[in-house]
């Protein structure tokens, strides 16, 4: 499944010190603006000291040189420092503050909370090796993929991160509980980690922007890494792989207090899974009527009555999914295909006129090793303050080492029609158009803390607004891909908490995927790695994709003839990326809740 790469995971928390935070004067100015915009400040700054990697993803150059402080002390100053901007913030009365920031500040107030029991409850850092995998993979990765700098600055840079990770990486084996550890986890890490060598190879070959004593230091931190990077590989599959005991399941308790800091919101996961199985079932209606339609007339198309038994219904759109994955793109052709896609979108996007599409650069690129082994696509866009720079749209390329038969069945899922939906999911009109615009909005704040429900439920979104437009001439085919991978979303929803909270085993969880979603069987097995290793992410995909259709309905039913979509697109898009309430409160000029 694809998924955005969420500057979230690298918070500990952000900072950038000389940053336009004016959205609270710029409305104003009351003493209790004041009193928030410095909080923010002093939040953004001092969490910049904890997460360096994190503020270069964010457009910040100051700490280029320096790692994030993984150890127990610093885990232990993030926390002090995240509750005592907590209880300042909590005593500002919200009331107070402008529309803006009573948003910002609840927004501010979730994140703060959230990390505090993260470092303290979840304790993802004794048991979760892929925390300090991103954190190592991003320290070199953020400095060199993009030309916020000159190159030898940026060498410089890495160099001294070259020579900091052998540390990081010893750290995060003390920090690790093997008794708490599951074992896939660590098993996805030594995957990532071994995609590391890509990182420092990619440093090393432009080692000749650098000349005399700087390149010899950079060779040197170069080859000291790769023997830490040995290192910590045999740690993890010798040592950490045999004595990993830890469940992956984290239980009803810790999942329902998670997903309710990823939504900022109440909604239960009972409620969520009663909406959820109601759009499996009417997704697969919709599914049946488009498929009688391709199948009719066709010799040998299984029998397709207008009221169906399940066993029918099941055929008939198996039937019809086989003649869209028939147009598959070459094994080493992914890149190439979404290329041409999203030239094909935006062309469209523009010519119907349904949003204002950015100007801001976009490029398709393979996913680096060290991202690879959890998604098959990733949008990772520039940080707020990386005026120009560019947006990638990330395709994880088949492995080396899989069957023809491996290679057939992903090619299946990611067919032509397909391929199209995650084009427009990741870049056009979906993540990229999306946070391109979020990052135009003045509170670099709510940029940095962009509600995951409101980005990933836009990017579905963008799939309807697509479809409805009729793009691809309302090609049956090209519809049947589209209702298929809203049953993908619509799985997700169910899959993390029943792997989580329900005790789904993996046969139950295939069967969810392959049958009722009807995913072929490499997409499935990776996604039953991903709900494993992650948790309360899926159901953003979903949750957000309502919450975005109800707004628009919502919307429509407010401004009658005076609504269009772009009029609408442009009003809800120019709030940033907040939790789709408060997207509706600002737009329709409710009190802030």
């Amino acid at each position: 499944m694809y998924r955005s790469i969420s500057r979230r995971s690298l918070i500990a928390a952000a900072g950038l010190a000389a940053l336009p935070l004016h959205a609270a004067l710029a409305e104003g100015g009351s003493a209790q603006d004041a009193a928030f915009t410095r909080l923010g400040r002093d939040w953004l700054e001092g969490g910049l000291r904890a997460s360096p990697v994190f503020a270069t993803s964010t457009g910040d150059h100051r700490f280029d040189a320096d790692l994030d402080d993984v150890s127990a002390a610093g885990r232990a100053a993030r926390i002090e420092m995240n509750k005592g901007l907590l209880a300042r913030l909590r005593a500002i009365p919200r009331a107070e503050l402008s529309r803006a920031n009573q948003v910002d500040a609840a927004i501010l107030e979730n994140q703060l909370a959230g990390q505090v029991w993260t470092d303290e409850v979840l304790q993802d850092w004794a048991w979760d090796p892929l925390v300090y995998s991103s954190v190592a993979g991003g320290a070199l990765n953020s400095l060199m993929a993009r030309e916020f700098a000159p190159l030898p600055d940026r060498l410089r840079s890495a160099t001294a991160r070259m020579e900091k990770l052998p540390a990081l990486l010893a750290q995060s084996r003390r920090e690790l509980q093997a008794g708490r550890v599951p074992k896939v986890h660590v098993e996805t890490a030594a995957l990532q980690n071994r995609g590391l060598h890509s990182l420092v190879a990619q440093v090393t070959g432009e080692a000749g922007a650098l000349s005399g004593d700087e390149r010899a230091r950079l060779e040197a931190a170069a080859a000291a890494l790769t023997k830490a990077i040995d290192a910590h590989q045999a740690w993890l599959e010798n040592t950490l792989v045999p004595n990993a005991a830890g469940d992956f399941r984290i239980g009803a308790e810790l999942y329902d207090r998670k997903l309710a800091f990823a939504l900022n919101a109440s909604l239960g996961r009972g409620e969520i899974k009663a909406k959820a199985l109601a759009a499996l079932a009417s997704i697969r209606a919709q599914m049946y009527d488009i498929a009688r339609g391709v199948l009719a007339g066709r010799p040998g198309a299984p029998e397709a009555p207008a009221r169906p038994t399940p066993d029918q219904q099941q055929k008939v759109i198996e039937a019809a999914l086989e003649l869209a994955y028939a147009r598959k793109p070459a094994r080493n052709g992914l890149v190439e295909e979404a290329e041409r896609q999203l030239v094909q979108a935006t062309e469209f996007v523009r010519a119907k006129d349904l949003v204002t599409v950015p100007d801001d650069p976009v490029k398709v690129v393979l996913t680096p090793e060290f991202q690879r082994g959890v998604a098959v696509a990733y949008c990772d866009p520039p940080g707020p303050l990386d005026k120009g720079q560019s947006t990638f749209y990330k395709i994880s390329p088949i492995p080396d080492d899989w069957t023809d038969a491996q290679a057939e069945s992903f090619l299946r899922e990611y067919n032509v029609y397909g391929m199209q939906e995650v084009t427009v999911h990741e870049a056009m009109p979906g993540h990229y158009l999306q946070l391109a615009h979020s990052n135009r909005y003045p509170s670099v704040l709510r940029s940095v803390l962009y509600s995951g429900s409101f980005v990933e439920g836009w990017a579905v979104y963008a799939q309807d607004i697509m479809a409805e437009a009729g793009y691809l001439d309302r090609d049956p085919l090209y519809l049947l891909a589209h209702l298929k991978l809203h049953l993908r979303v619509i799985a997700n929803a169910i899959l993390d908490q029943g792997v989580h909270v329900d005790g789904m085993s993996r046969e139950e969880a295939m069967k969810l995927m392959t049958v009722e979603a009807f995913q072929q069987e490499r997409e499935a097995a990776g996604k039953w790695v991903r709900a494993q290793v992650s948790s309360a992410q899926l159901p953003t995909y979903f949750i957000g994709w309502q919450e975005h259709h109800a707004l628009r309905q919502e919307a429509e039913r407010r401004w009658g003839a005076g609504f269009s979509p772009k009029r609408y697109h442009d009003a809800v898009l120019s709030f940033g990326s907040p939790p789709a309430r408060f997207a509706g409160q600002l737009l329709f000029d409710q009190p802030i809740a």
